[in-house]
């Protein structure tokens, strides 16, 4: 019986240490360690990105100056030529002897004109005298006259007829690279029209074309005025270049011309950029990206993009208070920078903004703040593109 009572209270004791344990509290949840960086103000260049397409910094187009059968291409197609390289021969023949007609003319005016000097001269001697009328030394000084004009006509032709036989040899206007021969050999070009035979471009330097909104224009000028932005003259704005497969182009251009109107068909401003191409590796037509460095903006701040999120409310980020709460920023882009966000409102100077671990934190929650560490990106890693959204410069 009595061993009967102890296993009773055995089983009682161990029941009611069970219950116990079951109702004590439960652990405190670790608090998370959570990546930060410091905000920190600073200037840092001010950037936009364009769509521009490349053309020929010269373009001259070679046509036939006289008329005759073209009998030879001296160039080879798409190759480089200097100015004045001789590029095509116009038959010369007919030249040649118009040339020679001409001068014929000018010999036969010159001996006109010495006969007629002479007789001039004769009766200027004899009308003292009064051996001959008044009229007759007129007219012997008017055909000298005549006779000394129809020789400085006749010099005109000979020299009209050596430049149209000079233009028989086609030469190039400028340097740069030759196009396509127009015209086959044998052709008869320059008949009453000046026949296009090819074109020449000069593709080093090239030019940029491109536009900027009449409403971007008005949004940098007024962060200008508000002190935020400082704008360079526009013919010192830098100009690089990225092309279509993404390689961004290693020689720097510079702006050189921009419109002082407005396009009415497209509300933007005509801009054009001055680009280096030593190589010849660019072609006019082509379409480029543009990234035009504008001037400085200062007093923003650089964060890196995995701590920029965004909801139907806005672009956010989280900050960790000096007691650890987490608390919700929103906050205005303005492009990027490198890969990092250019954030121009919504931040302060010491403001710790959450880059890892945004995944385990929320507003009002209590967060473990450690300085955040970049990971080193791989060789072949392509630099982060710009992010969907930019916000307007203010």
């Amino acid at each position: 019986m009595s061993h009967s009572l102890y296993r009773v209270a055995g089983s009682v004791a161990l029941i009611l240490l069970l219950s116990a344990c079951s109702h004590s509290a439960p652990p405190a949840a670790a608090v998370p360690e959570i990546g930060v960086v410091i905000a920190q103000p600073q200037t840092v260049p001010l950037t936009r990105n364009f769509v521009g397409r490349l053309s020929a910094y010269r373009s001259a187009d070679v046509r036939a100056r006289v008329a005759g059968v073209l009998l030879k291409r001296d160039y080879q197609e798409g190759s480089e030529v200097k100015a004045g390289q001789l590029l095509f021969q116009i038959d010369p023949a007919p030249l040649k002897a118009a040339l020679a007609n001409a001068e014929a003319g000018l010999a036969q005016a010159e001996a006109a004109y010495t006969n007629a000097r002479v007789n001039a001269q004769r009766a200027q001697s004899l009308a003292p005298e009064g051996y001959i009328s008044r009229t007759d030394l007129d007219n012997a000084e008017a055909a000298a006259r005549t006779t000394r004009a129809q020789v400085q006509a006749a010099r005109a032709q000979v020299q009209t007829a050596r430049i149209n036989l000079g233009y028989a040899s086609v030469t190039a206007p400028i340097a740069g690279r030759a196009g396509e021969q127009q015209v086959t050999e044998g052709a008869l070009v320059g008949n009453g029209s000046d026949t296009l035979l090819t074109t020449i471009d000069q593709i080093d330097p090239l030019y940029v074309n491109f536009t900027i909104s009449v409403g971007e224009l008005d949004q940098l000028r007024q962060a200008q005025q508000g002190g935020g932005v400082q704008l360079r003259q526009m013919n010192k704005a830098t100009v690089k270049v990225t092309l279509q497969d993404g390689t961004v182009y290693p020689q720097t251009g510079s702006v050189d011309f921009s419109s002082v109107n407005v396009n009415p068909a497209t509300g933007a401003v005509n801009l054009r950029a001055l680009l280096p191409n030593p190589a010849h590796t660019l072609l006019p037509g082509t379409f480029v990206t543009l990234t035009v460095g504008l001037g400085e903006r200062h007093n923003a701040y650089l964060v890196p993009q995995a701590a920029v999120q965004r909801d139907t409310a806005g672009t956010y980020v989280f900050v960790v208070g000096k007691d650890g709460k987490v608390a919700r920023r929103n906050v205005t882009t303005a492009g990027t920078h490198g890969v990092d966000w250019v954030v121009t409102h919504g931040l302060d100077k010491g403001d710790a903004v959450v880059v890892s671990g945004i995944q385990v934190v929320h507003p009002g929650g209590t967060a473990k703040a450690v300085p955040w560490q970049p990971a080193a990106p791989p060789a072949s890693a392509m630099t982060a593109g710009a992010p969907a959204a930019a916000a307007t410069a203010k």
